[in-house]
Protein backbone atom coordinates (compact mmCIF):
# COMPACT_ATOMS: atom_id res chain seq x y z
CA UNK A 1 0.00 0.00 0.00
CA UNK A 2 2.80 2.42 0.91
CA UNK A 3 4.53 1.70 -2.39
CA UNK A 4 1.34 2.40 -4.34
CA UNK A 5 0.79 5.73 -2.51
CA UNK A 6 4.41 6.75 -3.06
CA UNK A 7 4.12 5.91 -6.77
CA UNK A 8 0.95 8.01 -7.03
CA UNK A 9 2.71 10.90 -5.28
CA UNK A 10 5.64 10.67 -7.70
CA UNK A 11 3.33 10.64 -10.71
CA UNK A 12 1.47 13.71 -9.43
CA UNK A 13 4.75 15.54 -8.92
CA UNK A 14 6.09 14.63 -12.36
CA UNK A 15 2.88 15.54 -14.17
CA UNK A 16 2.78 18.90 -12.42
CA UNK A 17 6.39 19.93 -12.80
CA UNK A 18 8.16 17.89 -15.45
CA UNK A 19 5.88 18.23 -18.46
CA UNK A 20 8.59 19.67 -20.69
CA UNK A 21 10.32 17.39 -23.18
CA UNK A 22 13.35 15.42 -22.07
CA UNK A 23 16.70 16.84 -23.09
CA UNK A 24 19.83 14.90 -23.91
CA UNK A 25 23.44 15.82 -23.01
CA UNK A 26 24.37 15.78 -26.70
CA UNK A 27 22.10 18.79 -27.20
CA UNK A 28 23.62 22.26 -27.20
CA UNK A 29 25.59 23.06 -24.01
CA UNK A 30 23.02 25.66 -22.95
CA UNK A 31 19.76 23.85 -22.36
CA UNK A 32 17.78 27.06 -21.87
CA UNK A 33 15.61 28.29 -24.74
CA UNK A 34 17.09 31.78 -24.93
CA UNK A 35 20.75 32.25 -25.89
CA UNK A 36 21.46 33.92 -22.54
CA UNK A 37 24.55 33.58 -20.41
CA UNK A 38 24.21 30.49 -18.17
CA UNK A 39 23.84 31.13 -14.46
CA UNK A 40 24.03 27.48 -13.40
CA UNK A 41 26.28 24.74 -14.72
CA UNK A 42 25.09 21.12 -14.59
CA UNK A 43 27.95 18.66 -14.96
CA UNK A 44 28.13 14.90 -14.70
CA UNK A 45 30.81 12.26 -14.88
CA UNK A 46 29.29 10.30 -17.76
CA UNK A 47 26.38 10.34 -20.17
CA UNK A 48 25.01 7.41 -18.14
CA UNK A 49 24.37 9.91 -15.32
CA UNK A 50 21.91 11.80 -17.54
CA UNK A 51 18.94 9.68 -16.41
CA UNK A 52 19.40 11.26 -12.99
CA UNK A 53 20.82 14.68 -13.86
CA UNK A 54 18.11 15.50 -16.39
CA UNK A 55 15.87 16.17 -13.38
CA UNK A 56 18.11 19.07 -12.37
CA UNK A 57 18.05 20.43 -15.92
CA UNK A 58 14.26 20.10 -16.13
CA UNK A 59 13.78 21.93 -12.84
CA UNK A 60 16.05 24.80 -13.92
CA UNK A 61 14.16 24.99 -17.23
CA UNK A 62 10.85 25.07 -15.33
CA UNK A 63 11.99 28.22 -13.55
CA UNK A 64 13.52 29.76 -16.66
CA UNK A 65 17.03 29.77 -15.20
CA UNK A 66 19.69 29.96 -17.90
CA UNK A 67 21.94 26.92 -17.60
CA UNK A 68 24.26 24.55 -19.42
CA UNK A 69 24.69 20.78 -19.18
CA UNK A 70 27.78 18.80 -20.09
CA UNK A 71 29.89 15.75 -19.31
CA UNK A 72 33.06 16.55 -17.35
CA UNK A 73 34.63 13.31 -16.13
CA UNK A 74 36.88 13.68 -13.08
CA UNK A 75 38.93 10.61 -13.98
CA UNK A 76 38.94 10.67 -17.78
CA UNK A 77 38.98 14.46 -18.33
CA UNK A 78 40.83 15.94 -15.33
CA UNK A 79 42.29 18.86 -17.30
CA UNK A 80 38.84 19.72 -18.67
CA UNK A 81 37.43 19.54 -15.14
CA UNK A 82 40.04 21.96 -13.82
CA UNK A 83 39.50 24.34 -16.74
CA UNK A 84 35.72 24.28 -16.28
CA UNK A 85 36.01 24.95 -12.55
CA UNK A 86 38.57 27.72 -12.94
CA UNK A 87 36.51 29.48 -15.63
CA UNK A 88 33.14 29.07 -13.86
CA UNK A 89 33.33 32.31 -11.89
CA UNK A 90 34.73 34.47 -14.70
CA UNK A 91 32.05 33.09 -17.06
CA UNK A 92 29.32 34.19 -14.66
CA UNK A 93 28.18 30.85 -13.24
CA UNK A 94 26.60 31.31 -9.81
CA UNK A 95 26.25 27.63 -8.93
CA UNK A 96 27.47 24.28 -10.24
CA UNK A 97 25.37 21.15 -9.86
CA UNK A 98 27.72 18.17 -10.13
CA UNK A 99 26.44 14.60 -10.31
CA UNK A 100 28.56 11.48 -10.14
CA UNK A 101 28.36 7.83 -9.17
CA UNK A 102 30.75 5.28 -7.70
CA UNK A 103 33.95 6.97 -6.53
CA UNK A 104 32.12 10.25 -7.31
CA UNK A 105 35.11 12.59 -7.18
CA UNK A 106 33.63 15.15 -9.59
CA UNK A 107 31.81 17.41 -7.08
CA UNK A 108 34.72 17.50 -4.63
CA UNK A 109 37.37 18.17 -7.26
CA UNK A 110 35.14 20.85 -8.80
CA UNK A 111 34.83 22.52 -5.40
CA UNK A 112 38.59 22.32 -4.91
CA UNK A 113 39.16 24.45 -8.02
CA UNK A 114 36.46 27.14 -7.70
CA UNK A 115 34.73 29.28 -5.10
CA UNK A 116 31.44 29.05 -7.01
CA UNK A 117 29.05 27.00 -4.81
CA UNK A 118 29.06 23.31 -5.80
CA UNK A 119 25.94 21.22 -5.21
CA UNK A 120 26.70 17.50 -5.25
CA UNK A 121 24.25 14.86 -6.46
CA UNK A 122 25.06 11.20 -5.72
CA UNK A 123 24.05 9.04 -8.68
CA UNK A 124 22.88 5.52 -7.87
CA UNK A 125 25.50 2.90 -8.70
CA UNK A 126 24.91 -0.63 -9.94
CA UNK A 127 26.26 -2.48 -6.91
CA UNK A 128 25.79 -0.21 -3.89
CA UNK A 129 22.69 1.75 -4.97
CA UNK A 130 24.47 5.09 -4.62
CA UNK A 131 25.51 4.79 -0.98
CA UNK A 132 29.13 4.78 -2.14
CA UNK A 133 28.48 7.93 -4.18
CA UNK A 134 26.80 9.64 -1.22
CA UNK A 135 29.68 8.88 1.15
CA UNK A 136 32.24 10.01 -1.40
CA UNK A 137 30.54 13.37 -1.98
CA UNK A 138 29.37 14.19 1.54
CA UNK A 139 32.66 13.39 3.34
CA UNK A 140 34.58 16.46 2.17
CA UNK A 141 37.48 17.76 4.26
CA UNK A 142 36.97 20.92 6.29
CA UNK A 143 37.52 24.01 4.15
CA UNK A 144 36.33 22.61 0.81
CA UNK A 145 32.53 22.40 1.05
CA UNK A 146 30.14 20.57 -1.25
CA UNK A 147 26.42 20.89 -0.49
CA UNK A 148 25.29 17.27 -0.84
CA UNK A 149 21.79 16.14 -1.75
CA UNK A 150 19.83 12.89 -1.75
CA UNK A 151 20.77 9.96 -3.97
CA UNK A 152 19.15 9.93 -7.39
CA UNK A 153 16.36 11.86 -9.08
CA UNK A 154 15.05 13.63 -5.97
CA UNK A 155 18.56 14.84 -5.17
CA UNK A 156 19.04 16.21 -8.68
CA UNK A 157 15.71 18.06 -8.60
CA UNK A 158 16.38 19.41 -5.11
CA UNK A 159 19.87 20.56 -6.06
CA UNK A 160 18.30 22.62 -8.83
CA UNK A 161 15.68 23.98 -6.41
CA UNK A 162 18.46 24.89 -4.00
CA UNK A 163 20.26 26.76 -6.78
CA UNK A 164 17.00 28.53 -7.64
CA UNK A 165 16.60 29.50 -3.96
CA UNK A 166 20.10 30.99 -3.89
CA UNK A 167 19.54 32.96 -7.08
CA UNK A 168 16.11 34.11 -5.87
CA UNK A 169 17.73 35.99 -2.98
CA UNK A 170 18.75 38.67 -5.49
CA UNK A 171 16.12 38.10 -8.20
CA UNK A 172 12.58 39.15 -7.29
CA UNK A 173 11.01 37.55 -10.38
CA UNK A 174 12.60 34.22 -9.53
CA UNK A 175 11.53 34.59 -5.89
CA UNK A 176 7.93 35.04 -7.04
CA UNK A 177 8.14 31.90 -9.20
CA UNK A 178 9.59 29.95 -6.28
CA UNK A 179 6.77 31.05 -3.98
CA UNK A 180 4.23 30.01 -6.63
CA UNK A 181 5.95 26.62 -6.98
CA UNK A 182 5.71 26.05 -3.22
CA UNK A 183 2.04 27.02 -3.24
CA UNK A 184 1.36 24.59 -6.12
CA UNK A 185 3.08 21.81 -4.18
CA UNK A 186 0.87 22.54 -1.18
CA UNK A 187 -2.30 22.43 -3.26
CA UNK A 188 -1.19 19.23 -5.02
CA UNK A 189 -0.60 17.57 -1.63
CA UNK A 190 -3.97 18.72 -0.31
CA UNK A 191 -5.69 17.31 -3.39
CA UNK A 192 -4.22 13.83 -2.93
CA UNK A 193 -6.56 10.95 -2.22
CA UNK A 194 -5.89 7.45 -0.98
CA UNK A 195 -7.31 4.26 -2.54
CA UNK A 196 -9.16 3.27 0.65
Amino acid sequence: MHTRCFAALCMTFYKAYFTMSTLHPSDTPSASAAPTKPRVGVVMGSSSDWDTMQHAVQMLAHFGVAHEARVVSAHRMPDDLFAYAEQAGPRGLQAIIAGAGGAAHLPGMMAAKTTVPVLGVPVASRHLQGVDSLHSIVQMPKGVPVATFAIGNAGAANAALFAVSMLALHDSDLATKLQAFRAEQTEAARAMTLPV
